[in-house]
């Protein structure tokens, strides 16, 4: 395709990662950022868990 990379896909990762990391502690200011609790967290380490085995598992057949 004769289109130029734009945005963030022209940056290098460093960049991108300088920018989003000012977007998420200015949201934090603002206070419209996701918190997360201990209970919202171990339900999705437990989710994440649970993906990994069955990928894992599919692997194997």
């Amino acid at each position: 395709s004769n289109t130029s990379k734009r945005g963030f896909a022209s940056m290098d990762a460093k960049e991108q990662r300088e920018i989003a990391s000012k977007g998420g502690k200015a949201a934090h200011e603002q206070g419209v950022a996701h918190e997360w609790d201990s209970k919202e967290a171990r339900e999705a380490g437990k989710k994440g868990g649970l993906a990994s085995h069955i990928n894992r598992q599919n692997a194997k057949s």
